[in-house]
Parts: structure tokens; C-alpha cells; sequence
């Protein structure tokens, strides 16, 4: 079973608080104006890995939390959601990027739900160019949401 990635990349402190691992992933149904990242926008883009290969990677650095970004990580969700569970039963702090809402992830395949509930802290919404903003912590346009979660379920906004 493997997973299409574009780039993992160690020690970033832009994608999520304290120092990251990212694993931006393959495939992007959004294709947002302006996106950042137009290519993983194709699912087969980037190169296929095992779950166990990009856990390996990601635990080889012992000081980083992670960070699921992409592209969109949720296209992958039947996958990633073992990555996440490796990695959670390792110690490791998870944050996701999404161009999708909560709300509509809630409501999504049971796949996409039992990703959800892997996930700490969660940033949604799609990028939207007309409210990309200097200075937003951890986002790129002032409608993405970065929600503290707890199995799944928001309990709190971080930055609103």
C-alpha cells in the first residue's frame, strides 16, 4: 500500500507550532487561486512510499513534532490514517493542513473521520487569495481555522 509524497522536510517552524517534520503529500482536489504548492495538485505526482518508509523517515528525527500538509492530505486518508496512528503510538504531536472545513470532513468518509481523530491540531479551509494576510500564525489566508482537537472533535479555536 503506498503513498504518493512530493517532499518530506525536517526541522520547520512555519507548518505547525514548535520544530516540525512534513510530510506534504500527492494529490489536491482544491487547486487553490494562489496556491503555494500547485505541484502536488496531481495525485501521482510525487513518489510513491510505504507507510512504514515515511514513518522511518519521520522518527528519525527525534526532536520534531509532525506535520501532514500537502496538497491535501485527506485525498490519501485511507493510508495516512496508519501513518498517523505510527506516529501518534510513537509520542509524536500531529497538526494537518486541509483545504477542506471541519465541518465537511465531519460529515465525510469514514476513512476521512478516522484520520480526523489522529489529528491534534487541525488547520482548514481552502486558501483564498483576496484574504491572505502578513503576520497570520500558521495559515495562509484569514479564513483557514486551526482548531485544537481531541478524537476528532474540536474543542478550540488556537487562532481564529
Amino acid at each position: 500500500m503506498s503513498l504518493y509524497v512530493m517532499n518530506i522536510i525536517h526541522d520547520s517552524v512555519v507548518d505547525g507550532d514548535g520544530l516540525r517534520s512534513v510530510v506534504f503529500f500527492s494529490g489536491c482536489p482544491h487547486q487553490c487561486l494562489g496556491c503555494h504548492n500547485p505541484q502536488s495538485w496531481a495525485l501521482m505526482g510525487g513518489t510513491p512510499m510505504s507507510v512504514d518508509e515515511i514513518a522511518n523517515e519521520l522518527l528519525s528525527n527525534p526532536i520534531t513534532d509532525v506535520t501532514l500538509s500537502g496538497g491535501e492530505p485527506f485525498v490519501q486518508a485511507k493510508e495516512v490514517k496508519l501513518l498517523a496512528r505510527k506516529l501518534r503510538a510513537a509520542g509524536k504531536h500531529i497538526w494537518a493542513y486541509t483545504g477542506y472545513t471541519i465541518e465537511q470532513l465531519q460529515g465525510a468518509s469514514r476513512d476521512k473521520i478516522e484520520l480526523l481523530r489522529e489529528i491534534d491540531v487541525l488547520v482548514d479551509g481552502p486558501f483564498e487569495l483576496d484574504k491572505k494576510r502578513a503576520g497570520l500564525m500558521y495559515r495562509g489566508s484569514a479564513n483557514q481555522r486551526i482548531w485544537q482537537l481531541k478524537n476528532g472533535e474540536p474543542i478550540g479555536l488556537i487562532f481564529p
